[in-house]
């Protein structure tokens, strides 16, 4: 599996509008500007394949982008936004709630936290509602440039405990998408993932 094959696909605003779950999807989660499309650009090795903006809650739909034939990745809505309506929050909790614990395809959740400010409440709260659906996790903590190399060990160790006993069985490492650091050990957990899918029981068709 290339991710830098990765393309477009299509856009959701509606949780019944997904496309057929025939492969593995690995969906990217992050609070707003936590830097969630700028880790999934690096990983697919494209600029602008998914959309940086500076305004927090600008994604609001679930966006699929094709790996040939073998997988999707898919950029979900960031989270802990704030000066947005109510009805958009809503829309969230639906589309996204409906998705992470429904969705048959989905391989696993790649959690982009700002290695400055990790399991921060706004992060604590999504991994505390995303425990219940048991879909595999993996940190990155991200902007980890911004750190000196010895803070940034510190972090990833302190991140590692607290996080055993906040959502047992994730995994986290250290990335930059400046410095493109990480990016071979998070490929291979995505594709440690989408084979893992592949070789259960057919996904069923959404």
């Amino acid at each position: 599996m290339r991710l830098e094959n990765a393309r477009y696909h299509l856009s959701v605003h509606d949780p019944r509008k997904l496309p057929p779950g025939s492969i593995p999807e690995i969906a990217f989660l992050g609070r707003s500007n936590a830097g969630k499309s700028s880790a999934l650009n690096t990983l697919a090795g494209r600029r602008r394949l998914a959309f940086v903006s500076k305004t927090p809650g600008r994604t609001q739909l679930i966006n699929f982008f094709a790996v040939d034939d073998d997988a999707y990745l898919v950029d979900l809505p960031g989270y802990g936004y704030a000066g947005v309506p109510m009805e958009v929050r809503r829309h969230w909790d639906t589309l996204v709630g409906e998705y992470v614990f429904h969705r048959d395809a989905l391989a696993g959740l790649i959690v982009v936290m700002d290695a400055r400010h990790p399991l921060a409440a706004q992060d604590l709260r999504l991994l505390d509602w995303l425990l219940p659906s048991g879909r595999n996790v993996h940190v990155l903590l991200s902007k980890s440039d911004k750190l000196s190399a010895q803070a940034a060990h510190r972090t990833l160790a302190s991140v590692r405990k607290d996080l055993a006993a906040v959502y047992p069985g994730a995994t986290v490492q250290l990335f930059s998408s400046l410095k493109r650091s990480g990016t071979a050990e998070a490929q291979a957990v995505i594709e440690g993932w989408a084979t893992a899918r592949k070789q259960k029981a057919p996904a069923k068709g959404e």
